[in-house]
């Protein structure tokens, strides 16, 4: 039985890794869905090879004028939005007295205010609908306490965490729930950029901080984006009903909260 059948979804950074596995996992499980994603060219192959179930949307979550386009191009395609995934995210790492100011507003600017602001006017399509919905915000370990190299990073996480929190308990007298999933270390490509922060500022070997944080976590490895996958569709799914302003944490055991 397919537990999405009939929905239609909007995931944001979904033209690879993470957002790309939600994506697939969904259309399985009978949905359809906006693959939207700044680089349209990619977001157009990783539609085409799931096939008719998804579109490519072209998405600059850092503009607001490409969110509203980007929303209204989905309700136009699927004749609204059931359920939305807030995954679009950048990384980064510095010491404290390094951090620019320049990075920090960008990292910002995706991270929070762009699942702010794209959970707003997903929202509103939602109210204006009357059907109610699903949002999932990505959130992270690394919004559950601070590193000393990715103070950034793990702010805008905690930012999204606290976001859930609010947006949910305002959202819900509407039908619309609001949660999380806060993952750990997540293998991918992401994870070479992640890798080489940390070669930089900790003077580690290419691979070896990622090799360390694998074998830190209590399941024994580093996850996947298909270990999300679950939590993803319980999230979007009936199942998920009397659930509010939740994050829960995929990451093997790393964090207990």
């Amino acid at each position: 039985m397919t537990r999405l059948a009939g929905k239609t979804a909007l995931i944001t950074g979904s033209a690879r890794g993470i957002g790309l596995t939600f994506a697939e996992a969904y259309v399985r499980e009978g949905a359809k869905v906006a693959i939207a994603d700044i680089d349209l060219d990619r977001a157009q192959k990783a539609a085409s090879d799931i096939g008719d179930a998804a579109i490519a949307v072209k998405m600059d979550v850092t503009d607001q004028a490409s969110i509203d386009t980007a929303v209204r191009s989905v309700e136009d395609a699927f004749g609204g939005i059931d359920i939305l995934i807030n995954n679009a995210a950048l990384f980064t790492a510095a010491p404290i007295v390094e951090i620019e100011r320049a990075d920090y507003e960008k990292v910002f600017s995706v991270n929070f205010a762009g699942t702010l602001f794209t959970l707003q006017a997903v929202a509103k399509s939602m109210i204006a609908r009357g059907k109610g919905g699903k949002i999932i915000n990505m959130a992270s370990q690394a919004g559950r306490r601070g590193e000393a190299l990715v103070a950034v990073y793990c702010a805008t996480k905690a930012a999204v965490i606290s976001l859930t929190q609010s947006a949910g308990l305002d959202l819900i007298r509407h039908g619309i729930n609001v949660n999380a999933i806060a993952p750990g270390v997540v293998d991918g490509e992401h994870w070479d950029g992640v890798d080489a922060f940390f070669a930089k500022y900790e003077n580690k070997a290419p691979g070896q901080k990622k090799k360390e944080v694998g074998a830190a976590v209590p399941y024994g490895r580093m996850g996947t984006a298909e270990d999300l996958t679950g939590m993803a569709i319980l999230l979007a799914s009936p199942d998920s009903d009397y659930v509010v302003a939740q994050t829960y944490n995929v990451d093997g055991g790393n964090w207990m909260s």
